[in-house]
């Protein structure tokens, strides 16, 4: 099987400095994979906040995760710091993606961790179905980026 190929952005909007625990460390002394999905939620809990948004409040509409996709890169340890920064793109009727690059610093060194990409979905929890991209959602997350909606 194929590996997954993520093609990353060049522009990041946002970016968070988050510790890696040692609740986050598995059996083989490195960050496991299920805390790193922790993390990457973290993080874009700390994106959304930063529009005033959440995962259950986004401009009206909540925020659900259809897919992830993760790319390991080299190990993260009990102790670094990771730098999670993210940028949204390929925003469909729907949803959109969300890109994260996840790195540390390490004896002076910068180190790229892992790259992951999530697929989110608005949705209606009243109704329990999909929803449209809010159009305030699209205007913030373009002021937040630096772009025109």
């Amino acid at each position: 099987m194929a590996r997954i190929k993520l093609v990353m952005p060049d522009r990041y909007a946002f970016s968070t400095r988050i510790p890696v625990r040692v609740t986050d460390v598995n059996y083989a002394g490195h960050l496991g994979n299920d805390s790193l999905l922790s993390i990457l939620h973290e993080a874009r809990m700390q994106f959304l906040g930063r529009m005033d948004c959440s995962e259950f409040d986004s401009c009206g509409k909540g925020l659900i995760m259809a897919d992830a996709a993760l790319v390991y890169r080299d190990e993260a340890f009990f102790g670094d710091t990771l730098e999670v920064s993210m940028a949204a793109q390929e925003f469909t009727r729907v949803g959109f993606d969300l890109y994260y690059r996840v790195r540390t610093e390490r004896q002076e060194q910068d180190i790229s961790i892992a790259n992951a990409r999530t697929h989110l979905v608005f949705f209606d929890y009243q109704s329990h179905k999909k929803s449209i991209v809010p159009d305030e959602f699209l205007a913030r997350i373009a002021h937040l980026q630096g772009q025109t909606p």
